[in-house]
This record gives C-alpha cells, sequence and structure tokens, in this order.
C-alpha cells in the first residue's frame, strides 16, 4: 500500500529538501512500499494531486508536529477531494521520540544544563494545535529536568523573543519545527545564546513516519469492512 508523506510546504528551496530526505529515509526502512510526498499547501503537488496518481489504496501520513488546521482540515478534504481509498495516520507530534529528538538537537547546538530553555513552535489558532505544542514542552522538561518555557514564531502568543528577552542568563531554543524555512528564520534571530536547529532529517522523524504507517495498516484491517 502506497504511503503518502505530507508535508506543509514551504517556498524555501531547504524545507523541501528536508521533506525528500525523510521520504528516502522512510523508502529505505520500508523497501517494498511505494513513497509519495505531497504538500497540504504552499507547493505542489497537493494531496489530492498524488493520490489521483497512486495505484491502490493508500495511507497518508501528515508530517505535522501538530494537529492544526492543516491535519485537522486541509488533508481530509484534499484526500476527499481525490475520490481515491486512503487512510489518514495521526500527525507526527507530540510523539516523545520526536521530543527525544528535539532534546538531541538542543544538545547538538551547545545547550548546557542549567540554561533557560524556549520551545519554539510555529503557532496556531487551533486550541488542539496549542495543547500539542504544550505536551511536547512538559515532555521536553521532564526530559531536561527543567522548566521549559514556549514561543511561537508567527499566529500565536508570546513570540519566541519576548520569551528570551524575559528571562535570565544563557537561553536555549529548542526548535519544535521539521524543516528550515520562514518560521526557523524567524527563531535564529531571537536573540538567544543557543538556537538549536529543526527536526530535519533526524533519524527518527523517519522512524515516527513508519510507525504511523503501519499503525494506519492495523487499523484498516481491524475495520469492519475488511
Amino acid at each position: 500500500m502506497t504511503l503518502v508523506l505530507v508535508a506543509h510546504g514551504t517556498r524555501a528551496p531547504g524545507g523541501a529538501e528536508v521533506v525528500q530526505c525523510v521520504a528516502d529515509q522512510v523508502r529505505d526502512l520500508l523497501p517494498e512500499v511505494p513513497v509519495k510526498v505531497a504538500f497540504a499547501d504552499v507547493r505542489a503537488p497537493d494531496v489530492t494531486t498524488v493520490l489521483r496518481s497512486v495505484r491502490g489504496p493508500a495511507v497518508v501520513v501528515p508530517a505535522f508536529l501538530a494537529s492544526g488546521y492543516h491535519v485537522r482540515v486541509d488533508v481530509p478534504e484534499q484526500v476527499a477531494r481525490s475520490g481515491r481509498d486512503a487512510v489518514i495516520a495521526p500527525a507526527l507530534g507530540p510523539a516523545p521520540s520526536l521530543v527525544l529528538a528535539v532534546h538531541e538537537r538542543l544538545v547538538e547546538a551547545g545547550w548546557r544544563v542549567g540554561d533557560s530553555i524556549v520551545l519554539a513552535a510555529a503557532g496556531s489558532s487551533d486550541p488542539r494545535a496549542l495543547a500539542d505544542v504544550r505536551r511536547a514542552a512538559a515532555l521536553l522538561g521532564a526530559r531536561t529536568g527543567s522548566v521549559v518555557r514556549i514561543g511561537y514564531a508567527a499566529t500565536a502568543e508570546p513570540a519566541v523573543a519576548s520569551v528570551v528577552e524575559s528571562l535570565p542568563g544563557r537561553v536555549a531554543v529548542a526548535s519544535w519545527l521539521l524543516a528550515p524555512g520562514l518560521f526557523h528564520r524567524a527563531v535564529a534571530a531571537c536573540g538567544a545564546d543557543v538556537v538549536a536547529a529543526p527536526l530535519g532529517d533526524h533519524p527518527r522523524v523517519a522512524d515516527l513516519v513508519v510507525r504511523r504507517y503501519t499503525e494506519a495498516l492495523v487499523y484498516r484491517c481491524l475495520a469492519p469492512a475488511c
């Protein structure tokens, strides 16, 4: 069954490259499974177009770190317009394995025990997406033994730069973003002492995509129509 990996979409070439890299990692982990890439917004092809190009059923895996508007509305609508047989898996975040990857990125960037930590997220007007970010911050706090504040690059408040400015001592920013682009450029300019890279092509991302795909297959086989 084809796996369709859906990302938000960005005009930044590096962002699209990250998505393709994750797709390549998934292909290595699932060599017998066709893997396609689609975008929910900004870039082509969209989910509808990709699904119409696929033979047989598919599993759509949203590569999003929170279940906001794109995951709850855009992706299902694009799947419905395709008219194809497809199961939509849950979004990637806020899975504990991704929080572990964020922690590893933070350490790579130079975080030290005792630094204030800010989790930087894209932001959303959907309260359920913001709840996902709070869950990720709580998990990161448990892992680091620190209180983790939250700042947003857009849409929601408080802004990352405002949170950084309010904290004493060295401040380290963990990036709750999948790929480089407009949001991470805003995070990088926030004035923190340490700014971690986005999750990018961290192997834990591809591992989680494979897990979401496998779980969706199990769900499909347990459904009454099977």
